[in-house]
């Protein structure tokens, strides 16, 4: 815990790391992932001295913090640290809630490597929050290992550029196994932070209850009792957990083809002191919230001032053709479609990708070795089949992710739960897949 006007000073450097059977390098603040977390009072001071013993240059972001524009921690506030160079950060706290701190050069690889770690943020108010017997604080991650090492980066651009880098093994506070403790009756408000760089998470503990409390910055307008959460990536969520039975809990990650265990949680027989299992039941309204909804609805009913579309553009050039065979043009998400001009998916919009027209076959990105002359799925997997000319040939560096991921879901309530399309997410790069904001009254790009 900080107290206002502290200083402290966090360093980036490598660390060994040990996951299962392997033991990696990564990155760590002071020597841990997560790093450090830092708990200060509403309204507090403090002072974060950055040093850099990193591989790359660095900056400290403290994402969803109200701060001085100059110590946000972006490449375009600051001058980056240089490896061995060093940033003084003079941090505020004016809203209560829970945040997080990590890279914002290169977070591709700073955060996968192991660079991020919890802001708690308590409030002045004693009665901002519902009382419980403790706190803790989860971070949610993956990591991509290959061979038992973390899969390589691109020294030169970000890679996956497309989906996002996704991993194959599962972290919370840093760890596959996470084993917790608690207590019969035990209410523990628990600040859950997804640190994955595309992961989505959504997370249950069967035999426990959950109360959903609050979210990225503070409380929530009315508190209601769930069964999971739903965690995009860089969201934090606050839930209050009652335990109230002892035994073995399970904390869980659920998609629409499989559950994940993220930890493990030992309920003993041991009572709770003091009981709040009656304070529980009460599920709050807070005022200063009803308020802010009642002055920002007259702009739920307005017109847009402006509508703007997100488009994926992906520009993978043309393939070498062999003698006597012609071009296609497929969709990398959808690759029943097949045209013989350039386009756009008449199902997502996504530019179509160039690829050899005869003969036309389908591979599965993880099990090379399936082809079909269908745009069905692997039967070993379950993944979409993609024309066979963007798939390389079979490899052992890919199987790890069948065992890690298992099945993959496809278009599940929109969102992308796995890798769907590995081979062609690794290859895209800023320089061939570009995500662009379109007006789309005018058509005009970036505005």
């Amino acid at each position: 815990e900080l107290a206002d006007g502290e200083e402290l000073e966090l360093r980036i450097a490598p660390v060994a790391k040990r996951l299962g059977d392997a033991t990696v390098r990564m990155l760590a603040y002071n020597g841990s992932i997560p790093g450090p977390m830092l708990r200060v009072q509403e309204g507090a001071q403090i002072v974060v001295d950055a040093v850099n013993e990193g591989d790359v240059e660095a900056t400290v972001h403290w994402h969803g913090l109200r701060l001085d524009n100059r110590y946000d921690g972006t490449h375009e506030t600051q001058q980056p640290m240089p490896v061995g160079g060093r940033f003084r950060y003079r941090l505020e706290f004016p809203d209560p809630g829970v945040y997080w701190y990590h890279p914002h050069i290169r977070e591709d690889y700073g955060q996968e490597m192991g660079l991020y770690g919890t802001i708690v943020v308590e409030p002045s108010d004693p009665d901002y929050w519902p009382r419980v017997n403790r706190e803790l604080a989860l971070t949610l991650d993956d990591i991509l290992l290959e061979d038992g090492k973390v899969a390589p980066f691109s020294r030169a651009e970000t890679t996956y550029v497309a989906m996002g880098r996704f991993g194959n093994v599962l972290l919370v506070n840093g760890e596959p196994d996470l084993a917790l403790e608690a207590r019969q009756g035990e209410v523990v408000r628990v600040y859950l932070a997804n640190t994955a760089n595309t992961r989505v998470f959504n997370v249950g503990l069967p035999g426990a209850r959950m109360k959903l409390v609050g979210g990225d910055s503070g409380h929530y307008e009315r508190e209601e009792l769930v069964e999971r959460v739903l965690i995009a990536p860089s969201e934090r969520v606050v839930v209050d957990v009652l335990f109230n039975d002892p035994g073995e809990l399970t904390l869980e990650h659920r998609t629409p083809d499989r559950t994940y265990t993220l930890a493990t949680i030992t309920v003993s027989d041991e009572p709770a002191e003091p009981s709040l299992v009656s304070e529980f039941e009460d599920l709050r309204t807070n005022a200063d919230m009803v308020a802010e909804r009642n002055r920002i609805t007259p702009f739920l009913d307005a017109e847009p001032d402006k509508v703007v579309s997100l488009v994926a553009e992906m520009d993978m050039g043309e393939p070498e053709l062999a003698p006597g065979a012609t071009l296609a043009y497929t969709c990398p998400m959808h690759p029943e479609v097949i045209q013989g001009e350039p386009g756009r998916c008449p199902k997502c919009g996504m530019k179509l990708l160039a690829t050899e027209a005869a003969p036309i076959a389908y591979a599965c990105p993880m099990h090379p070795e399936v082809r079909s002359d269908q745009a069905d799925r692997c039967p070993k997997c379950g993944m979409k089949l993609v024309p066979a000319q963007l798939v390389s040939e079979p490899a052992g560096s890919h199987h790890h992710h069948e065992a890690a991921g298992g099945e993959h879901s496809h278009e599940a309530g929109g969102i992308e739960w796995e890798d769907d399309m590995v081979d062609v997410n690794r290859m895209t790069t800023p320089a061939n897949t570009r995500w662009k904001l379109i007006d789309r009254a005018t058509g005009a790009e970036g505005a």
